[in-house]
């Protein structure tokens, strides 16, 4: 199984404990680019995906909330996880 792979699977299980470089390497590799950054957030988009995703890095974590986002996109989409570019 590869990192991005164990690394959803922990979100899946209900983990909290997600630092941002990690969460962002997952988002990247669903196939999401860096639109911009204002001030703390992080916005990534899709061309084939209306919404974006907005991430936040407190202390290098980020927000629950933030994480069910992502997840919801992810189920509605019904998007694929890239291979490990490692």
């Amino acid at each position: 199984m590869t990192k991005k792979r164990k690394l959803l699977q922990k979100i899946l299980s209900g983990s909290k404990n997600i630092q941002f470089n990690e969460l962002e390497s997952l988002i990247k590799a669903f196939g999401f680019n860096l639109v911009r950054i204002s001030g703390s957030h992080h916005i990534y988009s899709r061309s084939d995906i209306p919404e974006i995703i907005n991430i936040q890095n407190k202390k290098g974590q980020v927000s629950a909330y933030q994480i069910r986002q992502f997840l919801t996109l992810i189920e509605e989409y019904n998007l694929i996880l890239k291979e490990d570019q490692e």
